[in-house]
């Protein structure tokens, strides 16, 4: 028997908030396809398939191969541009929610416009053909190490790495506690959406919260060891789950996790408030 699902907290109308609809819903549908991807693109190296790359480069390599895969990267690219701007409007306007309009709560919206717009603008190059194929494992080990080159570096990556891993401890929290729901219009889902929800918010939340974790800890590890070349990106780090006792088999429920956070995502598209 399902837990009945938290009451919806009652939001303020924000003045950005009919403008920017269409930009949420954009870009959460664009981050949904994205991990859906990534989890499919895992499962299949999981079952096997070594040459897949289970990355965001994977995930648009994968895509542009498909029929009429330029567009649909130019169409990606573009939905996560509303994201940003959905992030944006919350850091000015203020977001959903009776803590909305906070200075934290403003200053974690920029910072995800910050990284949205950053991956906005690798999807663009990439649908433009003007690289950001490359594997994120090897960006990510050249980072560390330009980063563990500077003064007090490791200090630096160990603190970032640290920040991951409690990232990833919160997102895993946060989804059992099924605290999606103070954003979401729950009055308007039946009783077997949200039940449906809960599956793809709670599993898919807790797998992003391992892949977080596991990617925070190889970075304090490559600080600690002061090599470089332990820091690992997201594919390296979906591999290294097949590495542990429990084989492929924990990989494969890791890049399930991440299939249902992509439709988590569709279902935020559709049901979050904004």
């Amino acid at each position: 028997m399902t837990p009945a699902s938290p009451a919806p907290t009652v939001a303020r109308p924000r003045p950005a908030a009919r403008g920017t609809a269409w930009a949420a819903t954009a870009g959460l549908v664009a981050w949904g396809v994205i991990y859906l991807l990534v989890g499919l693109l895992a499962l299949r190296v999981a079952l096997g398939d070594r040459r897949q790359q289970a990355d965001r480069n994977g995930a648009l390599a994968e895509l542009a191969n498909r029929p009429f895969g330029a567009a649909l990267l130019w169409a990606l690219g573009l939905g996560l541009v509303g994201m940003a701007v959905w992030r944006l409007s919350e850091a000015v306007f203020g977001a959903v929610g009776p803590d909305g309009r906070t200075v934290h709560m403003r200053l974690l919206a920029l910072a995800r416009c910050l990284f949205y717009t950053v991956v906005a603008w690798s999807v663009l190059e990439f649908a433009a053909g003007a690289g950001g194929g490359g594997s994120g494992d090897a960006a990510s080990r050249d980072l560390t190490a330009r980063a563990l080159g500077l003064p007090a570096g490791r200090w630096l990556v160990a603190a970032v790495g640290a920040g991951i891993v409690v990232t990833g401890v919160w997102t895993g929290v946060q989804a059992v506690r099924r605290d999606y729901y103070r954003q979401l219009k729950a009055g308007a889902m039946a009783a077997p959406v949200r039940r449906a929800v809960d599956v793809t918010g709670v599993v898919g939340g807790l797998a992003r919260a391992a892949v977080f974790v596991a990617a925070g800890a190889f970075a304090v590890r490559a600080a600690v060891d002061y090599r470089p070349d332990q820091a690992k990106g997201v594919d390296d780090t979906l591999r290294s789950f097949a590495g542990t006792p429990a084989g492929p088999w924990l990989l494969a429920a890791v890049a399930v996790g991440l299939i249902l956070f992509g439709l988590f995502a569709f279902a935020l598209a559709r049901w979050r408030r904004v």
